[in-house]
């Protein structure tokens, strides 16, 4: 179940050069991750006092600048749910025109907040993730 975010580029999302600056472009994927969680109703299971979502590995393809004013659409889904670890690969786009401006494919895991450490990726968990994917 892909989910869409849209958003507009605003004066305060820009750098020197006057394009989208690339630690923003982080910002707008975890926006659209917790868009993605909160409209599907799991948010409140997968992040809180005992429990958080963490990335573990980005990395990020930048395709084309993003500039002032432009539409952008962030497709968001979750590909594919291990033992330990989740994938979920996000795309920003010109909403008008579906141009690519960066993709990843990023890599999660769960983490429990008291003992510091991952939590694997079975029983509860593992089902409530698994049926958010396509």
């Amino acid at each position: 179940m892909a989910h869409s975010t849209k958003l507009s580029v605003r004066g305060y999302h820009l750098d020197v050069y006057g394009h989208v600056n690339n630690a923003r472009y982080l910002e707008f994927l975890e926006e659209a991750r917790w868009q993605f969680f909160e409209e599907r109703g799991v948010i409140n299971a997968i992040t809180g006092e005992e429990l958080g979502m963490v990335v573990v590995n980005i990395n990020i393809n930048y395709r084309r600048p993003a500039l002032i004013h432009e539409a952008l659409e962030i497709t968001t889904e979750l590909t594919r749910v291990g033992n330990k670890s989740l994938i979920i690969r996000q795309v920003i786009s010109l909403a008008k025109t579906g141009d690519i401006i960066a993709d990843t494919d990023g890599t999660y895991v769960l983490f429990d907040n008291h003992t510091g450490k991952s939590v694997a990726l079975e029983g509860e968990y593992k089902a409530l993730l698994e049926c958010l994917m396509d």
